[in-house]
């Protein structure tokens, strides 16, 4: 089953039952789902073509998620004698894997301590996931955090592979990224930029608030929000995240 026929069961509800006396799952709206795929179409592709590489050489049973930096699930991608346990298993693109919505799990431990983490079936809260053996790491491309990659097997003989292939997933995923953004970039013209736009731009990448951003220029909240329009009409976008996004793959932050 691939990822897009998976994306059709999730709907405008956010939250599913867990287990009679457990909390909800939390899921993301599919209208912000769709956004945050289209602002990580590159990652999303690079993941997508990465695990098609390295499933051609695995013969065991694997389980492969990719969130965003918030722990929303973009894409997933599982061996063929999965499909069954996936298809009647909450997991779905959408789907938030905080502690608060799934209890503890290998992506809300890696998001909360920020390195590498190894989770046994019996270290996870929700009876989901209690068959589990789970590898969670941080992705990063160059400097810039992009979110968390899971890999995860049924079988606890297979735990020094399934960390090994964790490790090596980041390497493709990078190298595809970047050949994918070079490859877009080259055919994009540039956008010109004032100086007190760029300015406006680093800021905004920085995590500065508009009010931040008044204070620290000393010009007027509504200034600031001016030129955040004309950044975001610029860019072809509607939000601050997907302005850094763009704005990081073309450079000018």
């Amino acid at each position: 089953m691939s990822a897009v026929t998976l994306a059709s069961r999730h709907n405008e509800s956010v939250t599913r039952t867990h287990v009679a006396g457990t909390a909800p799952f939390e899921y993301s709206p599919k209208s912000s789902l769709d956004r945050l795929r289209k602002i990580n179409h590159f990652l999303i592709h690079a993941f997508q073509n990465s695990i098609s590489d390295i499933k051609e050489n695995l013969t065991g049973t694997y389980l492969f998620l990719l969130t965003d930096t918030d722990g929303v699930l973009l894409s997933m991608d599982y061996s063929s004698d999965l499909e069954a346990v996936v298809e009647h298993s909450p997991i779905c693109p959408g789907m938030i894997f905080t502690a608060k919505s799934c209890g503890v799990n290998a992506i809300s431990e890696t998001m909360d301590n920020n390195k590498p983490v190894l989770l046994l079936p019996q270290q996870h809260e929700s009876p989901y996931f209690q068959s589990w053996h789970c590898y969670a790491a941080p992705l990063f491309m160059g400097s810039q955090h992009f979110g968390y990659l899971d890999v995860s097997t049924i079988n606890a003989d297979m735990q020094g592979e399934l960390i090994a292939i964790a490790k090596l997933i980041p390497a493709y995923m990078q190298n595809c990224y970047q050949s994918q953004q070079t490859a877009e970039l080259s055919d994009k013209p540039a956008v010109e930029f004032t100086e007190r736009q760029l300015t406006i731009l680093e800021m905004i990448a920085g995590g500065l608030t508009v009010k931040a951003i008044a204070l620290k220029l000393k010009i007027k909240e509504c200034t600031v929000n001016h030129h955040k329009k004309v950044i975001f009409n610029k860019l072809g976008v509607q939000s601050s995240t997907e302005a850094v996004s763009i704005a990081s793959r073309m450079s000018y932050v």
